[in-house]
């Protein structure tokens, strides 16, 4: 368990902007900072950022709030909606600007883009130096103003990063930030430090592209005397290739990974590794990850975002679930599909047969398409890799092994003593009758085994399945 450095109990926060879906790398954020107020006895908190009123969409704020409840990443408290605290958030900006903190600037944005073009000329650095900084309020013509940070302009800033360590700024590198814009509505910048500061926030866990941004926003924690947060900036995740993550490496939306069929605890183990270990673990619960989550196994390098790894540490999620937990994550893959809902007698079918169903699976489709012999009506339409194996000699054969099975006893070394026996005598190999076989009972050229699938379907069932592709 990580001990935090801070006499505050443990506050986390995931804050996304709902200007589209929740994707890969933003559940994985969510996920750290759950993780580690669930370790530390803590709080985890979510703030919807959605101060840009044109990208903002509620469908997009529904998109967060399904995925996380999809991957168990539970919230504490209301959901606080930062639009909702804009006359907070001036109220800040107004307390700055009248202890001397903030001052109104006056430039027209052409007046920037103008100072900027002669710095880089100069080989200077292009950050705006506003000529208002130090003008008395005497002075101050009657023109819309924006509110700026009054940054210190000398000296060093220095972030003590959980992660990353010290990370140093020169002052002068960085601007004095807009607080304010001159319709009187505050930035991102101001209005993630307030509403970090009212929540209680104490620890800020997110990815290290917003590393710059603890340096300035420091400043405002400064100027109003508030505890600055404890900082941990983590890697972002990059494609195996180590390029940036992409939609074909795998950066998608967590609904499309429901949709693939990842079983939640799946998804949980496998996002925690990405940048997080704990020793050469690989395959773990949630409830191990809480237990050994901590800020000091999150590593400095950019994770590599790997398909196969998240199939076997699937596979291993669901080999290890119970099977009622596994007929409801099936209901809940179809329902995310738009497929129809199981009967009642499929449910149970599908229940009777998950133990040998879920053996070799990596995800749910893998179950559902495997329980196809125990889920559909017969008659069965072959697949085209089951109608090639169901050639006239195929049918032939399987009409003469009919005969054999109606007065076997119906256990599964009998049967496979029968039809091991029957192939001896067709001087073929046992896979040469157990796959036409297969392929008449459960229409598909992959199922659990074939004595597996007689023994779940029963006597009657064989026989009247073998019998509708006799010839």
């Amino acid at each position: 368990m990580n001990t935090p450095k801070s006499d505050r109990a443990v506050v986390t926060r995931f804050a996304p902007s709902p200007t589209g879906y929740l994707h890969i790398g933003g559940a994985r954020t969510a996920l750290f900072n759950w993780l580690f107020a669930r370790a530390n006895g803590g709080k985890f908190l979510l703030r919807i950022e959605d101060t840009d009123k044109e990208r903002s969409t509620p469908e997009a704020t529904k998109a967060i709030f399904e995925g996380l409840t999809w991957l168990g990443l539970n919230w504490d408290g209301d959901v606080v909606l930062q639009a909702s605290r804009s006359d907070r958030h001036a109220e800040v900006a107004q307390q700055m600007l009248a202890q001397g903190h903030a001052y109104k600037c006056f430039s027209t944005k052409e007046e920037i883009d103008a100072a900027r073009v002669v710095s880089r000329a100069a080989g200077h650095a292009i950050l705006f130096q506003s000529p208002w900084r130090e003008v008395d309020a005497a002075d101050h013509p009657d023109l819309p103003f924006v509110v700026r940070l009054k940054a210190p302009k000398t000296g060093e800033i220095t972030i003590k990063d959980a992660v990353q360590g010290p990370v140093s700024w020169k002052c002068e590198t960085l601007d004095d930030l807009v607080l304010l814009r001159a319709d009187g509505s505050p930035t991102y910048m101001l209005a993630v430090v307030v509403d970090d500061h009212d929540m209680g926030v104490t620890h800020i866990i997110r990815g290290d592209d917003h590393l710059s941004n603890a340096a300035r926003q420091s400043f405002i924690y400064r100027a109003m005397h508030w505890d600055v947060p404890v900082f941990a900036h983590i890697p972002l995740i990059h494609g195996e290739d180590g390029k940036k993550l992409s939609k074909r490496h795998g950066a998608l939306g967590v609904e499309e990974y429901r949709a693939m069929g990842y079983l939640p605890s799946a998804m949980r183990n496998y996002l925690a590794r990405l940048g997080w270990s704990h020793l050469n673990d690989e395959y773990f619960s949630t409830q191990q990850a809480i237990e050994w989550f901590s800020l000091e196994g999150i590593g400095r390098s950019a994770a590599r975002f790997d398909f196969k790894k998240l199939n076997n540490i699937s596979g291993q999620h669901i080999r290890d679930s119970n099977d009622a937990y596994l007929l409801t994550a099936i209901a809940d893959y179809l329902s995310a599909t738009g497929q129809a809902a199981l009967s009642d007698v499929q449910v149970a079918n599908l229940s009777r047969a998950m133990p040998v169903l879920k053996d070799r699976a990596k995800i749910i489709p893998d179950i559902v398409e495997k329980a196809h012999f125990i889920l559909s009506n017969r008659p069965f339409k072959p697949d085209a890799g089951a109608s090639q194996m169901l050639d006239p000699v195929s049918r032939g054969m399987l009409n003469r092994l009919t005969s054999r099975l109606r007065d076997v006893s119906w256990d599964a070394d009998s049967l496979e003593a029968v039809v091991r026996k029957f192939a001896d005598s067709e001087s073929l190999k046992l896979g040469a009758v157990a796959q036409p076989l297969r392929a008449a009972l459960t229409g598909r050229t992959v199922s659990p085994s074939v004595f597996d699938v007689m023994m779940l379907i029963g006597r009657d069932e064989t026989i009247v399945r073998l019998e509708d592709i006799s010839v």
